[in-house]
């Protein structure tokens, strides 16, 4: 009978569970499935908890992205313990789970959506009474929780959104203060392309755009325009905050910008859009950075490392391509006209000994990099203060946590939630203030030591003008309560070393040395193509401005932006296009008719064009010659430059009729120049192996005739009676 009872049992409890619904703790599990929903965050307000704030207000929208019918979608939030520890704030800020328990009871949004439809959601949580007073200062994992049952399923969570929150203090306990550590903070302010754009821009021509999406970040509500603008409010808003930007600037945009201004086209042709929105961005940008703290990144935040790999004609490291790189001072000085901080670079990736004496030589002194890269001597431990590199380098730390939470992680596909692109810049951007807030000691007990805080942001930081104004907002409210003191980079680089360090090993799997061996291939030809030019008398144009659009393009395919895992091709895209442009400017003309050769031994008129404003030197070479052999040519013959010159090559037809041979220029280096022509020949006249192929079956056949009548004859004689 205990079986059957027990059966019996377990059938209620299910029927229970389907009329009743699921206990409460089964719709904290994550749904198994793949994600139904998409939470869109809309606002969060505030960003940081003072005694001012009555209430925590969230907004956002819920989607219904799968195929089945959502019913009782239902949302709360959901608070974790304070973090204490700089292990615990890693965990939250790389995305595990924390144990969290409700804020408010669960908010109903609609009674069901149907694929496609989305019902607005908005939980305030008021900070009043006891659930202001449990909050003490220190910085709280968030948890935006929205549950619901899919059709032909059990209620489940859904979607959720983790987040971050730093508590001053609470209404009606004003005297839970932060701490007054006064933690020195200054902000790098990165204005940087998010990847090189330029596809062509050969001397004398407009430039071409791979696309025209600079265009679109140029202009109002687009990247750029977003951190040139709010940048710009903070200085007039926080001077303290603003007066603590210190502005990174990357002169390949900078170089780029200006040409737009001129004029532009994009890929395929089409005239380019942006070409107003450049200059008034670019007047904004004087404007912001005159007489504040500019430095420099590399041109075109080119991979150091990387770079120094590329192997010129000799096979050694071109070194110019460095110079190149670590140049920006002067273009920056060109095109703003103001002056970077002297000896001071904030280096992509990880440069490896050579970079870094590179840099030295180079003339810096400091160069700024995440702090998670230092290491102490030979040992594993990390470096949080200035510190000595090889060659004499001050490598000044930049704060590994606040960058973590700017940059966001990337959700676990184990993970049922999606978020909108909008929403991943909203939590990262929160994350990231609540990270400079912890490492400046509020709510630590663990290593708080109030230390110089330098905030770098990631390189190519996509943030709306919003979440911009909005983490500056609250940097300024951190320096307003004592948690922070508003500072400068000179400030942080006035204190002295605390030791020596080196740089953590680049992760990247081949240390960017595919990249760097089809640019060596690239820089190789475009030295065989500068020594093949001098300068003409009429137009007086030094043949390096003719191949520096190539030698730019070759420390344009080292940039960061291309990732560890970028293809090879689009690493060398904007290189392989500026040489095809200088390439295809020396070039044989098509013939429009069949030569027909006069003799065995003929000229072969060939008229090659040069565009160029120098004269090139070249030879001309025969290819898929079957049939036609030819006789010594010379190799160092000068084109002069913008004009045409018919040149003659003596061929020898080996053969009778139809012939074809493929014509092209290169350098006397062996660089090819411009197109191949294809002339097509016909010739009557014998060549020297048809006519000694003729006497030998001439004498061939008169043997054998000579044979045959012999026999007859001796047959003849032996028959006579």
């Amino acid at each position: 009978m205990k079986r059957p009872a027990a059966f019996l049992l377990s059938l209620l409890i299910v029927a229970a569970t389907a009329l009743f619904g699921a206990p409460a703790g089964a719709q904290e599990n994550p749904s198994p499935e793949p994600a139904r929903l998409r939470l869109d965050l809309g606002q969060l307000n505030p960003r940081v908890i003072t005694s001012s704030d009555q209430a925590i207000t969230v907004t956002g929208t819920v989607t219904n992205t799968g195929s089945r019918r959502i019913m009782k979608p239902m949302a709360r939030l959901q608070i974790g313990e304070r973090l204490a520890s700089p292990r615990a704030m890693d965990s939250v800020l790389a995305g595990n789970p924390v144990q969290d328990s409700p804020l408010t009871d669960f908010t109903s949004l609609a009674e069901e959506l149907e694929p496609g439809q989305s019902a607005r959601m908005e939980i305030t949580v008021p900070l009043t009474g006891p659930r202001g007073a449990a909050l003490r200062p220190g910085v709280y994992p968030l948890l935006v929780n929205v549950n619901g049952t899919p059709e032909y399923g059990g209620p489940a969570r859904l979607a959720a959104v983790s987040l971050l929150m730093p508590v001053l203090s609470t209404p009606g306990h004003a005297s839970n203060q932060a701490t007054q550590r006064h933690s020195k903070l200054a902000v790098l302010w990165p204005i940087t392309d998010s990847a090189p754009h330029v596809q062509s821009a050969p001397f004398g021509v407009p430039m071409t755009l791979t696309d025209d999406a600079l265009a679109d970040e140029l202009s109002p509500g687009g990247r750029l325009y977003s951190l040139v603008s709010a940048a710009r409010a903070a200085q007039e808003t926080n001077p303290k905050i603003g007066g603590s930007l210190c502005f990174a600037l990357d002169p390949d945009l900078l170089r780029t910008v200006d040409s737009m201004r001129n004029g532009y086209r994009v890929s395929g042709g089409a005239a380019g859009k942006g070409a107003d929105a450049a200059s008034n961005w670019l007047a904004a940008l004087r404007a912001l950075v005159t007489g504040r703290c500019v430095i420099p990144l590399p041109f075109a935040d080119a991979d150091l490392t990387t770079l120094g790999k590329i192997r010129g004609a000799d096979g050694n490291p071109d070194a110019g391509l460095m110079t190149t790189a670590l140049n920006g001072t002067a273009t920056i000085r060109e095109v703003l006209g103001v002056e970077s901080k002297s000896g001071v670079l904030w280096p992509g990736g990880t440069p490896d000994d050579k970079a870094l004496s590179a840099i030295s030589s180079g003339g810096f002194q400091t160069v700024l990099t995440d702090s998670g890269k230092l290491r102490a001597g030979g040992d594993d431990e990390t470096v949080t203060g200035a510190a000595t590199l090889s060659d004499g380098l001050r490598a000044q730390p930049t704060n590994s946590m606040a960058t973590a939470g700017l940059a966001g992680f990337a959700p676990s596909p184990q993970t049922p939630t999606t978020y909108s692109g909008a929403s991943q810049r909203a939590v990262s951007t929160q994350n990231g203030l609540a990270a400079v807030a912890f490492e400046a000691g509020l709510g630590r007990t663990e290593g708080a030591n109030g230390g110089p805080l330098l905030v770098a942001p990631p390189r190519r930081w996509d943030a709306t003008t919003e979440e911009l104004n909005a983490f500056l907002s609250g940097l300024g409210k951190l320096t307003t309560a004592g948690v922070t003191a508003g500072s400068t980079l000179d400030d942080l680089l006035g204190s002295a070393p605390e030791g020596s360090a080196s740089l953590a090993a680049d992760t990247r799997s081949d240390g960017g040395a595919a990249v760097a061996s089809q640019l060596s291939s690239l820089d190789q030809d475009s030295t065989g193509l500068l020594s093949a030019m001098q300068i003409d008398p009429r137009n007086r144009v030094e043949p390096k401005a003719i191949v520096g659009p190539v030698r730019d393009a070759l420390v344009r395919g080292s940039s960061t932006a291309f990732g560890p895992s970028a293809a090879v091709a689009s690493a060398s895209a904007n290189a392989t296009a500026e040489l095809a442009a200088i390439r295809d400017q020396v070039t044989v003309e098509q013939p429009k008719q069949t030569f027909a050769l006069a003799s065995g031994s003929s000229p072969l008129p060939v008229y090659v064009h040069n565009d160029l404003p120098v004269g090139v030197t070249a030879q001309i070479v025969l290819r898929n010659n079957m049939g036609v052999r030819p006789e010594q040519a010379d190799k160092n013959l000068l084109f002069p430059a913008k004009g045409g010159q018919t040149r003659y090559v003596q061929i020898e037809a080996l053969r009778a009729g139809r012939l074809s041979v493929d014509v092209s220029l290169t350098t006397p280096s062996g660089t090819d120049l411009g197109a191949t022509a294809r002339f097509e020949l016909t010739s009557t006249e014998y060549g020297p192996i048809t006519i000694i192929v003729t006497v030998v079956a001439g004498c061939a056949l008169l043997l054998l005739a000579s044979r045959r009548i012999y026999r007859r004859i001796k047959e003849s004689r032996g028959g006579t009676p």
